[in-house]
């Protein structure tokens, strides 16, 4: 069979000659309507704009004409100035629209810009010349210069302005027939692509109808033709669809045939080998069966293991449990047990550290003691000196008295020599006094002196009983205290080696029992892993069942289906 052009280049080359008309008209639309928008805008935004400023400029011109004309027939000086005044700004605004106007001036109409420019300096120069004559007062001159020189400048500015206009308005009807031209051409265009446009669609149209409905219509009717026999089970697969052409649709109808054939070879395939499924199904069922059985008597003894694992690891949990709060209690233990030590050496330093203070004291009571006992001694020497005054005082009063009589004796042999012996009187009742004061301050101290020596002896008493209270009581009790703390301190030491030996068992102790404790969860965490490898074995022999019986009812659905192929095949009366 011979190949013809491939039907998808059939389809979009009018397609696509369409879409070249269709943008390329688009692109001369725009063309024109750029050129069109371009030749509006430049009408009204440069022409008659430039028109307008014109226009006003020629307005301002006569304005300043006018009012050159008011101040030569002003009477007063203040109407003058004023006069000056409005000339100056309409002179400053129309120098503004000058300069505003320079934007619209083209290479084409520089020369008409220049020469207005010239003319409008002339015209201010003649108004200078006006206004200086008309205020000196020289009426005549400024008339002649009004009607001469400014009419002559203001003329031809007139005229220049008129000039560009006619230049703007000539350039203004140019682009308005460019304008016309376009909307000509772009009309023009319009009805080419509408035309071309048309012509496509007609090709596209035709190409489709001849290369794709026609061929498809065909294929269609043949295969309706073949489904129909299928649906009054005379079916027949050695037809096939006819292909007129090379292209798409032709790959289209090939692959339908294609199809037919595979589909052929599958039913062939499908009636040889129903019965021997069949068979198949037969024995594995059979198999499925007893299969069935054994997997259920397997899954009801993983159940039973399952449950007697489950209570020895319930046992083992237990154990493990209790493992864990000896475990917390001997750690409790150590932990008292190494208090206790510590303990025990702080008691050990406080023993030390008491029988030293101890020792220390008793040292320092000796020596205190020792000073005491001198110092008491001395003093119960010193207080025998006391008995000494008695003696003292006795001769005092002996003295006393005698000397009582010697003044008794003198105040005698004084009376006897009379006047004579009155000084040798008063001296021996002096003497008599002082021996009588003598003999009373003298037994005033042996009163005195009594209670010293009785306190005194009282004092040496008291200090003797103070010495053997001290020699034989506080002393040895200090002794006693030194042997105490020395037995303190070897109490001890003895229960501080206790204490280190039995914390060095407990250690070793802790250390077993953790090893032990460790050896019960490891045991717990296997027979955990027994149990669930028993239950997820259990598990899977129920899986295993429940596949079994799934795979039972499949054969039974495989049985069920192979009887419905036969019953399927039985359509086709050809294969």
């Amino acid at each position: 069979m011979k190949r013809k052009a491939s039907i998808r280049v059939m389809i979009m080359v009018p397609v696509l000659l369409l879409g070249f008309v269709s943008i390329f008209s688009n692109v001369m639309s725009l063309t024109n309507l750029r050129k069109v928008n371009t030749t509006a805008s430049t009408i009204a935004d440069d022409y008659m704009a430039a028109i307008n400023e014109l226009d006003v400029i020629g307005q301002s011109s006569k304005n300043i004409h006018t009012l050159a004309l008011s101040h030569i027939v002003a009477t007063d000086f203040e109407t003058m100035t004023n006069v000056i005044s409005e000339i100056e700004a309409q002179e400053a605004a129309l120098d503004q629209t000058m300069a505003d106007y320079n934007k619209y001036v083209t290479s084409d109409s520089t020369a008409s810009y220049d020469k207005m420019l010239a003319d409008y300096k002339s015209f201010r120069e003649a108004v200078m010349i006006l206004l200086a004559q008309s205020a000196a007062q020289k009426t005549k001159d400024a008339y002649a210069t009004a009607n001469g020189l400014v009419a002559d400048s203001s003329k031809q500015l007139s005229e220049d302005i008129n000039d560009i206009i006619v230049a703007f308005r000539s350039n203004s009807d140019v682009a308005r027939q460019n304008l016309g031209k376009s909307y000509t051409i772009a009309r023009f265009s319009g009805f080419g692509v509408i035309f071309i446009s048309i012509l496509a669609v007609i090709i596209a149209l035709y190409i489709v109808l001849r290369h794709v409905v026609r061929p498809v219509i065909k294929a269609e009717a043949e295969l309706n033709e073949i489904i129909e026999g299928i649906n009054r089970r005379e079916g027949d697969l050695t037809k096939r669809i006819t292909i007129e052409s090379n292209d798409e649709i032709g790959a289209l109808g090939k692959g339908i045939n294609s199809f037919i054939e595979h589909l052929q070879n599958i039913f062939l395939t499908i009636t040889s080998n129903s019965s021997a499924m069949d068979k198949v199904v037969t024995d594995v069922l059979g198999s499925v069966k007893t299969s069935n059985s054994s997997a259920a008597d397997l899954s009801a003894l993983t159940e039973e293991l399952t449950a007697t694992m489950e209570e020895v690891a319930d046992s083992a949990g237990t154990i493990n449990k209790n493992t864990e709060a000896v475990r917390n209690e001997v750690d409790e233990m150590a932990e008292k047990s190494r208090e206790i030590n510590e303990y025990s050496k702080t008691m050990k330093e406080h023993a030390d550290a008491m029988e030293q203070s101890a020792r220390t004291t008793m040292a320092e009571t000796n020596a205190k003691v020792e000073d005491i006992l001198a110092s008491l001694n001395q003093a119960i020497e010193d207080s025998q000196s006391v008995d000494q005054v008695n003696s003292l005082t006795s001769e005092i009063m002996s003295i006393a008295t005698q000397t009582n009589l010697l003044s008794l004796n003198a105040s005698i042999e004084a009376a006897r020599a009379g006047a004579a012996g009155k000084g040798f009187a008063v001296v021996a009742s002096e003497i008599g006094t002082l021996a009588e004061n003598s003999k009373r301050t003298a037994g005033n101290i042996q009163e005195i002196n009594s209670v010293v020596v009785e306190a005194a002896h009282n004092l040496s008493s008291s200090a003797n009983e103070l010495v053997d209270y001290l020699q034989n009581s506080i002393l040895p009790q200090f002794e006693k205290f030194v042997e105490d703390g020395e037995k303190y301190k070897n109490n001890a030491n003895y229960i501080e080696g206790v204490m280190d030996d039995f914390s060095n068992k407990t250690e070793g102790f802790k250390s077993t029992f953790n090893d032990i404790a460790e050896s019960i969860n490891n045991i717990t965490t296997s027979i955990e892993d027994g149990v669930r490898g028993v239950s997820s074995a259990a598990e899977s022999t129920q899986v295993l069942v429940s596949d079994m019986d799934n795979i039972s009812r499949r054969m039974d659905e495989n049985s069920r289906i192979a009887g419905e192929l036969d019953e399927e095949t039985a359509i086709f009366s050809k294969i």
